[in-house]
């Protein structure tokens, strides 16, 4: 085999059509030897003896696409130093494209001698053959010329969803492509998304993880996926071809399917720790190829590793060479893959520069002047689980965030908790509390009943404790702070008042999602109604209690009738979507304001109403003629004025319809399944029932 002396950059593997390039980088390394596959696995050895600014490279001439490869990385091992090195380890490329196989933990992936009084201070010296192997891939893919559907946030409409999960169980698609990228983008999955009328679908973890250790002993997966471990790579698990590298093109192909659909993709990532663990993790590459590097290690204790996200480590992104590692991820999936935004799982995390989070770090101050990265949809959960970390409006401009305040409120609101109003009235036109004065817009909220992390909308409005016994934890995981009302009765039952008042509640959750200032993310399934029989953290379950159920019966139906019907009330009009602050003033040429906030007796809400209910119960007016916002051509946006009215509270309210324009049609009661077609008219007293919400239009033309 000839080996040549190659280039540093780019890092990774790269095939150019007469070979492949190899670099990687390691700063404490004495030697790293790249590990060759065959077809029948035998291993054939080459050190690389070149190295350029830390970076270690070869080229290959005659390699091609489909080689399965990884690295051997000698030098000290001295835990307490900080230093792991064990080259009987084989060590996964950090910029692998694709990986071949999951892990096998029966195999020797742990890089010190398991079941030794001194823990990982021993260096085992077995060879490991259980762990998955890099892949050289083909890049070239036929676009037939995809730019991405561009949709201005606050058009957009997320629907937050799991590969496997939306397509598991659907009927109609083939069964061989179930729970795969494919199986995602097949007509039937495609169609479903259309016709439901969300904009973008926001995918759990799609990069490689690793299914930790101590789930496999008790039989269960790291179904959610935030344990990652190729930052590059598309997981196989979703893969409906599994020759190597094949899951590349198949992730292309949806990216591809779902755009000529007029659907973005954003990716949940995962950029704060790795899957490696605490310093009992094993060693599948980062740590072997340079710890102190890759991690955030203890100061004068740099055995042990810093924490900030409940997992056992953190990615040290105050190292340059990690800080590129996450910024080529980012620009790899948006030029090379064609993603549409990322939502960065605690992202508070990478904003961490010593210990406290510094909105003005590095990580941020490279994305913000990246003209590629920058350009991208961003979204933020904003928030770790270390000190200082809940970070909610916090974040830059051109971020978005995962509102939490959002979905507290509402949860509490329509549970009936008393002294709320202010705070619905913020969270309800786009947290102008949070986000007007630093530049962003109120689609910088992303608003959120629920989401993959906690209950679903129906267990939402079914349990007040959680039921977490699958996960084989007695219970003790997942939050109890749910801010939850089951309507009467703990979980199932056949009481048809207590039924009744959660299809309600669900109506109210969903409607009030659907018609407030900001971007609405909506929980996948939820439009089904579906649970997960009170378990909160499902993170752990790969199983029917995580996929859709798309056995549709009557009520699961009218559910989805009715959030179709809202998303697309939503997207036809621009009221409902403004891109700016509401100002509370009179709009120009008019003696009408662009919102206002009214009691039931039909008058403006005074200082007294705001604090002086117990329990909610309002009139919003929004204006909407004219916007004093303008389309992409520039031309003065109009719309319909529209009146909402809330009632929380567990009696019947008398509310007075303003005066204006014109007689106001119903368009939405809560309390039915469906307001007939052609709308109700109505004028004057009208009664707001007990828990519910209503929607009324007058036409800009009356």
């Amino acid at each position: 085999m000839q080996v040549w002396p190659g280039s540093s950059y780019p890092l990774g593997a790269t095939w150019d059509g007469n070979g492949v390039n190899f670099a990687i980088y390691s700063e404490n390394a004495t030697k790293i030897e790249l590990c060759l596959f065959d077809a029948d696995g035998n291993e054939e050895r080459v050190r690389l003896r070149e190295q350029t600014a830390f970076v270690w490279h070869c080229y290959i001439p005659g390699l091609k696409p489909g080689q399965r490869y990884g690295y051997r990385v000698h030098g000290p091992y001295e835990p307490e130093q900080g230093l792991r090195f064990n080259p009987n380890k084989l060590l996964l490329d950090p910029y692998a494209k694709a990986i071949d196989g999951v892990e096998d933990w029966e195999a020797g992936l742990f890089g010190y001698v398991l079941g030794n009084p001194d823990l990982d201070l021993v260096m085992d010296e077995q060879l490991s053959s259980g762990a998955p192997k890099s892949v050289v891939v083909d890049p070239h893919f036929d676009w037939q010329g995809d730019g991405g559907p561009n949709i201005p946030w606050h058009k957009s409409v997320i629907y937050e969803t799991h590969v496997k999960g939306l397509t598991m169980q659907h009927p109609d698609v083939p069964e061989h492509l179930r729970g795969t990228y494919a199986g995602l983008a097949s007509p039937a999955i495609v169609k479903y998304l259309k016709e439901l009328g969300i904009t973008a679908v926001e995918l759990l973890p799609v990069h490689q993880h690793v299914d930790d250790h101590y789930l496999v002993e008790k039989g269960l997966r790291n179904y959610w996926g935030y344990n990652t471990i190729g930052f590059f790579a598309p997981d196989i698990r979703y893969s409906s071809n599994k020759e190597a590298g094949a899951q590349v093109q198949e992730f292309k192909e949806m990216v591809r399917t779902l755009h000529q659909a007029g659907i973005e993709v954003i990716l949940d990532v995962v950029y704060n720790h790795t899957a490696e663990g605490n310093h009992l993790g094993p060693t599948l590459c980062f740590r072997g190829i340079d710890n102190p590097t890759y991690y955030r290690l203890v100061d004068g204790q740099p055995r042990y590793y810093m924490d900030y996200t409940g997992t056992g480590n953190s990615l040290n992104v105050r190292h340059p060479q990690t800080l590129q590692l996450i910024m080529d991820s980012l620009r790899y999936w948006i030029t090379e893959m064609h993603v549409d935004g990322f939502r960065f799982d605690l992202a508070a995390t990478l904003a961490r520069e010593l210990h406290d989070v510094d909105r003005l770090s590095g990580f941020f101050d490279i994305i913000h002047q990246d003209p590629v990265i920058s350009q991208v949809k961003l979204i933020a959960e904003p928030w770790d689980v270390g000190e200082g970390g809940y970070q909610v409006g916090n974040f830059p401009v051109r971020w978005a965030e995962w509102n939490g305040k959002y979905r507290d409120t509402m949860r509490r609101f329509w549970r009936g908790d008393p002294g709320l109003m202010a705070e619905f009235g913020y969270r309800l036109t786009g947290s102008s509390d949070l986000y007007q004065n630093d530049g962003r817009r109120p689609y910088s909220s992303i608003n959120f009943i629920t989401a993959h992390d906690g209950f679903t909308l129906r267990d939402l409005v079914s349990y007040n404790h959680k039921h977490n016994d699958a996960n084989c934890e007695d219970n003790r995981d997942g939050t109890d702070d749910n801010l939850s009302w089951n309507c009467g009765a703990e979980g199932e039952t056949d009481d048809p008042l207590v039924n009744g008042l959660r299809r309600r509640q669900m109506r109210n959750f969903l409607a009030t999602l659907l018609l407030s200032q900001g971007t609405p993310m909506l929980l996948g399934g939820d439009e089904l109604g579906r649970s997960k029989g009170g378990n909160n953290n499902t993170y752990c379950q790969d199983n029917e209690l995580n996929w859709y159920d798309w056995q549709l019966d009557a009520e699961s139906s009218a559910l989805l009738d009715f959030v179709k019907r809202l998303v697309h009330l939503r997207l036809e009009h621009p009221a409902l979507h403004r891109s700016k602050f509401f100002k509370g003033r009179p709009i120009r040429g008019s003696d009408a304001k662009d919102i206002m906030w009214l009691a039931p007796g039909g008058n403006e809400m005074t200082d007294a109403d705001w604090s002086g209910q117990e329990h909610g119960t309002l009139g919003v007016l929004l204006a909407g003629d004219p916007l004093e916002e303008v389309d992409e051509h520039g031309r003065l946006l109009h719309d319909d004025g529209f009146l909402l009215i809330f009632n929380a509270s567990p009696q019947g309210v008398e509310f007075i319809l303003p005066a204006f324009k014109g007689p106001w049609e119903l368009l939405l009661d809560t309390t039915q399944e469906r307001v007939p077609e052609g709308g109700i008219i109505h004028e004057g007293k009208i009664k707001v029932y007990a828990h519910s919400l209503r929607l009324y239009r007058c036409p800009r033309e009356a």
